[in-house]
């Protein structure tokens, strides 16, 4: 009996460290909380809930056995069976109301974001268009004053020359060609 005892005597557990108790004062907290607890163990899954699904009502019956005339003599018990199935047929009719509606505020939706698109897509364009305008603007504006600058250069060499010879650019450009 000695030795069964002795086997079924487990090893002392490790101690868990002990924690302060920290009471959350607002839901940041409490989200933080969480996530330090979520933290600790990294390799341990994480548990993430499904979406849950949208209600909607049980489906008409294709065969009804129980069907209520207007005759004389229905008894009182029938009164809320049909109170029921008028319950049951009227939120069916809300559901399909509402579905109706979300899908046509989604369709709405949809319009207006394409109209938003193709009115951004738009204005992309227009400013890309005025980028591009000024670009080349800029552009021609450099082209023209470095022809400007050659210009004001070739002059500037043309008068130095004159200046220290003493001639004309005219009358040199004369002689260079005449070959005198």
């Amino acid at each position: 009996m000695a030795s069964s005892a002795a086997s079924s005597v487990r090893p002392p557990r490790p101690k868990k460290e002990p924690q302060a108790l920290i009471i959350p004062k607002n839901a940041a907290e409490e989200q933080k909380l969480k996530l330090e607890r979520l933290m600790k163990n990294p390799d341990k899954a994480v548990p993430i809930p499904e979406k849950m699904s949208e209600w909607a009502p049980r489906p008409p019956p294709e065969f009804v056995r129980d069907v209520m005339g207007s005759s004389a003599g229905a008894g009182s018990g029938e009164f809320h069976v049909y109170r029921h199935l008028r319950r049951r047929e009227y939120q069916r009719q809300d559901y399909m109301d509402a579905m109706a509606e979300k899908q046509k505020l989604d369709a709405e939706f949809q319009k207006r974001l394409e109209r938003n698109k193709i009115a951004a897509e738009e204005q992309t364009a227009k400013r890309r268009k005025k980028r591009q305008k000024l670009k080349e603007k800029k552009l021609l504006a450099k082209k023209m004053k470095l022809e400007q600058k050659k210009q004001n250069e070739g002059t500037q060499i043309a008068s130095d020359t004159e200046s220290q010879d003493g001639w004309s650019t005219e009358k040199q450009a004369t002689e260079v060609f005449s070959g005198n």
